[in-house]
């Protein structure tokens, strides 16, 4: 089980405290509701939605019991999406979202993720609040009189295509026009559920479904990575189809695969969409430290403002709204377009996509050709517990203090042509060390570089 600023995940079962229990789940869930009362005393109403996950049944009626144990009413929307379950909070005007996903992690985990009354991932200070409430079980429960009330609604799905066709560069008419035919893998999670929908609703000339079954048993490592989709791909390597659209169990990330059964490149599904987006409303952008640097160059190409962020998607909006930045996201397929909400959103992905692809009258192949080509190399550095991490990240700066350094989050030595980003973990004592360059071989050599560096001082 791993506590974290973002909420509570971990392995199904096992002793209390050590997987995720029923017991650990009402602890955690009653930290929440105690957090978000104490935020506003006239707190009433969350929304709770969940993935496909085959624990997600057990820990919805937990979740919900305690809610109304708590005295808040809920309303439950069923099997949704992460973005869906964000939006409904504000529809709704609730005071507060769970939405009931492990993300990518395998089908034996789940978690619970907390949103606050704007549909939004908590900063990390109201985060390290539900912790401190949760440690020392601070929390009361209602009485019989001031129990929570239950309730279902089944139109979120709806309303969220709705809400992106709505929006004004979503061209619905040049897509159906252009008359694609799509692919979809949504790993037997609940983009099975709102996908098909979505893409009919866009004039989408014919979808062909895999694992769009909403059982939660996952047919493949639910991570959209290139190492996971060797199904979807061979079946776009067969010809017939313009694009693949894989999505992961919440449907917040989001990977194209092109025409020939190619991986597009996670990094450049924001970028793509970036560039669609600031073709029409240019302005500023923002995504975290370690994503791909041509999003920086696609936005001085239209004259806007390249901003980096923490990383960590609730990072990311906060630089957004402070920069007034257009588009955002972050190098793993997450699109944070603000037109809508702020919020990672594939189907918003899907949508400006297909619409970009719909103009520029081109090959998915030959859109990608177009951008600049970078390659990332993640590699890591396993310390002894103990490690003085943040005095090796000091002398890291001091060693490079001739190249440009951001620091906000463990540190990034920019160099003219390249960049190294390290970066030390929660959860264990090691570096990660993330590198970018212009072939693989310069990100990896540029990223060893740096490694040796580290591992001198050791």
């Amino acid at each position: 089980m791993i506590k974290s600023i973002s909420g509570l995940r971990g392995e199904i079962g096992g002793p209390a405290g050590n997987g995720l229990t029923p017991l650990d789940i009402v602890k955690f869930t009653s930290a929440y509701a105690t957090w978000v009362r104490r935020n506003n005393p006239d707190a009433r109403h969350i929304v709770v939605g969940r993935d496909a996950r085959l624990s997600g049944e057990m820990v919805r009626q937990v979740v919900c019991g305690t809610l109304m144990g708590m005295g808040f009413d809920v309303t439950d929307i069923g099997l949704a999406t992460t973005p869906t379950t964000e939006l409904a909070v504000t529809w709704l005007k609730a005071d507060g979202g769970l939405i009931l996903t492990a993300s990518h992690n395998p089908r034996h985990w789940n978690a619970l993720k907390l949103l606050n009354s704007q549909g939004e991932f908590l900063t990390a200070a109201d985060g390290n609040m539900v912790l401190d409430i949760a440690e020392k079980e601070d929390f009361l429960y209602a009485d019989v009189d001031s129990l929570g009330h239950y309730r279902t609604d089944d139109t979120m799905n709806r309303r969220h295509i709705d809400a992106v066709l709505a929006l004004d560069l979503v061209d619905v008419g040049a897509i159906r026009k252009a008359g694609f035919k799509v692919a979809i893998d949504c790993v037997n999670s609940v983009g099975g559920i709102i996908l098909p929908e979505l893409l009919d609703r866009l004039g989408v000339k014919s979808v062909d479904k895999l694992y769009c079954e909403p059982t939660g048993d996952f047919r493949h490592n639910p991570e959209p990575l290139e190492k996971n989709l060797g199904d979807i791909m061979g079946l776009m390597r067969k010809g017939g189809r313009d694009v693949a659209f894989v999505v992961d169990p919440d449907v917040d990330r989001l990977a194209f695969i092109d025409e020939n059964g190619n991986m597009y490149g996670e990094e450049y599904t924001l970028v793509t969409v970036a560039d669609y987006v600031l073709r029409h409303t240019p302005g500023n952008t923002v995504s975290n430290l370690s994503s791909t640097r041509a999003l920086r160059d696609v936005t001085l190409k239209y004259g806007g403002r390249y901003n980096a962020a923490a990383v960590g998607e609730v990072n990311v909006t906060t630089r957004m709204k402070e920069t007034g930045a257009v588009i955002g996201g972050e190098g793993n397929g997450g699109v944070i377009y603000p037109a809508l909400h702020y919020g990672r959103d594939a189907l918003v992905g899907i949508a400006l996509f297909l619409s970009h692809l719909a103009h520029e009258n081109m090959k998915v192949s030959e859109l990608r050709a177009t951008y600049p080509r970078y390659y990332i190399a993640k590699n890591r550095i396993d310390l002894k517990p103990g490690t003085d991490i943040d005095a090796i990240l000091r002398k890291v700066k001091g060693i490079y203090s001739d190249q440009e350094i951001n620091d906000i989050d463990g540190v990034k030595i920019d160099f003219p042509d390249k960049w190294v980003h390290l970066r030390k973990s929660n959860t264990e004592p090691i570096i990660r060390v993330y590198s970018e360059a212009s072939t693989m071989e310069a990100a990896d050599a540029i990223g060893q570089d740096v490694m040796n560096v580290i591992n001198s001082m050791i």
